[in-house]
C-alpha cells in the first residue's frame, strides 16, 4: 500500500508493474530504451524516462514511493543511486525494493553436487562464474544494506527474507531449462511463444511450490521498507 506518485526504478519492460502493482504507476525509469518500449505497450507506466538511477530525472521531494524489484543488486554504485532515490523521495515517504543476499551463491545447487565429490575449487568458481553471468554485484547482509540506506537519509523500517534454498536452486536451474526462451526473445521478442495453458503447465506445476513458499529465516532474497524521516 503505497501512495502515488510512485517511481519505479528499474522498471525494464512493465512485466513485474503490470503483474504486482494495483492501478497505473506514475513514473518508470530504465536506462535500456528496448525495455521501455516494452513497457510503453504494456500501458502500466504514464511516465516512462531512460535514465541512470543515480541521475534520476526529477524534482527534489516528487515522489511519495519509490519501488525496485531486484535491480540494486546489479549496480556497482548503489550508494550513488540510494541518494538519488532519498533525493526524490518526500519526507515521510517510503522506498521498497528487494534483493539477493549472501545466500544466492550460498545456496547453488552445481557447486553443492561439486562439493559432494570433493571437487571444491570447481564449485567456488562455478559460484564465481554463476554471480558473474547474472551480473550480481552487490550480495549484503540487512546490516550493510541498512548502513547504505542511512548514509543517504532514510531509516531502514523492516525487512523480510523470502525466497528459500529450494526456490534457489529451482531459479538457478531455470536459467538452464529458459535457454530455449533466450533464443526465442532473440528471434522473434517474446519470451514465450504460446503462452498458453497447455504449453506452460508443466513449468506451473514445478514452480508453483516455490511461488507459494512462505518467508522463511534462510531466504535467500529480502525485502527492504524504508522511510524519509
Amino acid at each position: 500500500n503505497l501512495p502515488a506518485p510512485r517511481l519505479d526504478v528499474g522498471c525494464g519492460d512493465g512485466h513485474f508493474g503490470q503483474v504486482a502493482l494495483h492501478g497505473p504507476t506514475e513514473v518508470g525509469v530504465d536506462p535500456a530504451i528496448d525495455s521501455l518500449r516494452e513497457a510503453q505497450r504494456r500501458g502500466v507506466y504514464r511516465l516512462l524516462l531512460t535514465a541512470q538511477g543515480a541521475r534520476l530525472p526529477l524534482a527534489d521531494q516528487s515522489m511519495a514511493s519509490v519501488i525496485s524489484n531486484s535491480v540494486l543488486e546489479h549496480i556497482p554504485d548503489v550508494q550513488a543511486v540510494l541518494m538519488d532515490i532519498g533525493r526524490v523521495l518526500r519526507r515521510g515517504g517510503r522506498l521498497a525494493f528487494t534483493v539477493p543476499n549472501p545466500g544466492y551463491v550460498a545456496h547453488l545447487a552445481v557447486p553443492a553436487w561439486l562439493g559432494r565429490v570433493g571437487l571444491k575449487g570447481l564449485a567456488e568458481r562455478y559460484r564465481r562464474w554463476f554471480r558473474r553471468v547474472t551480473r550480481v554485484v552487490n550480495l549484503a547482509w540487512e546490516d550493510e544494506w541498512r548502513a547504505w540506506l542511512n548514509t543517504a537519509g532514510l531509516e531502514l523500517e523492516s525487512t523480510l527474507r523470502y525466497f528459500p534454498p529450494a526456490a534457489m536452486r529451482t531459479l538457478e536451474l531455470g536459467h538452464y531449462f529458459g535457454l530455449p526462451s533466450l533464443a526465442a526473445r532473440k528471434l522473434t521478442g517474446r519470451w514465450i511463444l504460446a503462452p498458453t495453458h497447455w504449453n506452460l503447465w508443466l513449468t506451473a506445476r514445478l514452480v508453483r511450490p516455490y511461488y507459494d513458499s512462505p518467508a522463511a529465516g534462510d531466504g535467500t532474497f529480502d525485502l527492504y521498507l524504508a522511510r524519509k524521516p
